[in-house]
């Protein structure tokens, strides 16, 4: 799945309730290679938006509040492609 980064230069709604406009980090590593997250300028939570990684929030937590962010297709593509 190619990440549609545009999705992220709208304002959404985090976590810390707060209407935001998220950073997009390109390449950020964790122990099992390198992933696309987005951090929230409001309380800072890092979010990884291409595959589900224990080191970083799940974009699945960011979908409750922005229910049309992610297609089914996108989002069984991000689960299926998650960390052990």
């Amino acid at each position: 799945m190619m990440i549609n980064i545009k999705k992220f230069q709208n304002k959404l709604s985090c976590v810390c309730k707060n209407i935001v406009l998220f950073e997009i980090i390109p390449e950020i590593e964790c122990d099992w290679g390198f992933h696309t997250v987005i951090q929230c300028p409001k309380c800072k939570e890092l979010f990884s938006i291409d595959k589900k990684c224990p080191a970083f929030q799940t974009i699945e937590i960011l979908l409750n509040e922005n229910i049309k962010l992610y297609t089914d297709e996108e989002r069984f593509s991000y689960l299926a492609k998650s960390h052990p």
